[in-house]
């Protein structure tokens, strides 16, 4: 998902950013243990992280509940959703094969 570009229903252009393995584990360490453990939260913090940019001004990845919150804020429900959509498709490997090319 590394600089991947979405438009969201509003217009705006969102920059992903990879959330590979090691920014998992930074951001379970800035959520700390009671928030890190609660899926629903994570998921949403997963989303908010993945936001890199919003119309070429820069996300930073959240450090600590504020930060997550922040970044839900800015992208509001029509980011959340942009987001997600992108980052529930399958790998272009997987639809070559799947096409049988």
């Amino acid at each position: 998902m590394s600089d991947k570009v979405v438009t969201d229903s509003r217009g705006r252009r969102i920059m992903l950013r990879k959330v590979g393995v090691l920014e998992t584990l930074r951001l379970y360490k800035a959520l700390g243990p009671e928030l890190s453990v609660n899926g629903a939260y994570m998921a949403a913090a997963s989303i908010a992280a993945a936001a890199a940019m919003i119309d070429d001004v820069p996300m930073p990845f959240p450090n600590n509940e504020a930060g997550v919150e922040l970044l839900l804020e800015r992208l509001g429900d029509e980011g959340v959703m942009a987001v997600v959509e992108v980052s529930t498709e399958p790998p272009l490997e997987t639809k070559v094969s799947e096409a049988g090319n």
